[in-house]
């Protein structure tokens, strides 16, 4: 891995049509059993060796085995009925049919570990794996058990706590948790929301990382974006309490939003993810572009702190689309390395 300006995805890349529906969020299985199996895992070989050849150092999973980035997780606990749906607010911006919480959640078994096996023996390159975090896996389910946000959320912590240090031992070298409920509910992540993500990183000594962005390139979060005026100040309400947490790296989204990016200076001495490849749109971002974005990132944060990466996960786009913004992102990052004489 580059020591200055290492690239990485968020997460999500578009999946193989013959594996799933593209570019779509909850796309269904195209194979069932053996198969599926043997076609997860050719999708991480063909995910990881794009990666590789667009010049990403640290390397994700692509969530080439999972359908959605909350909900496949879930899916394993104990306690969550999938079957009798109820029909809630996603963020206080549109509505889905999620599964209910009915009884005690808990981790029955290893989710992704096998997964993150598989993808540890095919590089050597640092490995990067996503989880949900406690309260954005609150805001996608009906809780009709704990009546209560906070109570249910430290029950995902535990679970969580539980397959990020199975992650670990298997591996995976920064363990991300995907936090965009943090953008919404300020009260509550100053509350619990905050303590609840540091017991799902208690005992953890590979680097935790947490994202927060704006949302997936989809209708809902761009027409949101429309309503919050000229400039988007939301990460001024966090930030003050991730600077004082064990999380090593912060996530972020920044081109081509209007995010004022002088807040970056509420973390400084924190590592930054800082998203520099719009996914909201088609258009493939220039390399200059990317340069841009880190260069206004570079006036708070250290270099050896900057982290160029993407706004949110890919898996709505064409893999086309992807892997030309991917191409981008490195060659933005070489632009600057190459402008500080690194």
């Amino acid at each position: 891995m580059k020591n200055i300006l290492p690239t990485s995805t968020v997460g999500s890349l578009p999946k193989p049509a013959w594996l799933a529906p593209p570019e779509k969020l909850w796309s269904p299985w195209k194979l069932e059993g053996d198969q599926l199996l043997e076609g997860k895992q050719d999708a991480l070989r063909i995910s990881l060796q794009e990666q590789h050849s667009l010049g990403i150092d640290i390397i994700s999973d692509g969530e080439q085995t999972r359908q959605h980035f909350v909900t496949t997780f879930i899916e394993h606990l104990s306690g969550v009925d999938f079957k009798n749906r109820k029909t809630v607010k996603i963020r206080d911006r549109y509505e889905a049919s999620v599964p209910v919480v009915v009884d005690e959640v808990a981790r029955q078994k290893a989710v992704f570990v096998e997964d993150a096996q598989f993808l540890r023996k095919q590089t050597n390159q640092p490995i990067k794996w996503a989880l949900p975090g406690p309260m954005t896996m609150v805001d996608t389910l009906y809780d009709d058990h704990y009546k209560s946000r906070e109570k249910l959320a430290w029950q995902f912590a535990k679970a969580l706590n539980e397959e990020a240090k199975a992650l670990q031992e298997a591996g995976v070298d920064i363990i991300q948790f995907d936090e965009p409920a943090f953008n919404v509910f300020f009260d509550d992540v100053n509350d619990w929301g905050m303590a609840a993500l540091e017991r799902a990183i208690e005992g953890l000594h590979c680097e935790t990382a947490i994202h927060i962005c704006y949302g997936y390139g989809i209708k809902a979060n761009n027409d949101w974006k429309k309503t919050l005026g000229s400039e988007w100040r939301q990460y001024e309400e966090i930030f003050p309490k991730i600077q004082t947490s064990n999380i090593d790296i912060v996530s972020l989204e920044c081109h081509n939003s209007h995010v004022p990016l002088e807040l970056l200076e509420l973390i400084r001495g924190k590592k930054v993810m800082v998203g520099a490849i719009d996914v909201a749109t088609n258009t493939i971002d220039t390399p200059e572009e990317v340069a841009q974005t880190l260069r206004k990132a570079l006036e708070f944060v250290a270099i050896e702190n900057l982290y160029p990466s993407t706004n949110c996960g890919m898996a709505p786009l064409s893999r086309e689309v992807a892997r030309g913004k991917l191409s981008a992102l490195s060659a933005g990052a070489a632009l600057v390395r190459n402008e500080l004489g690194f």
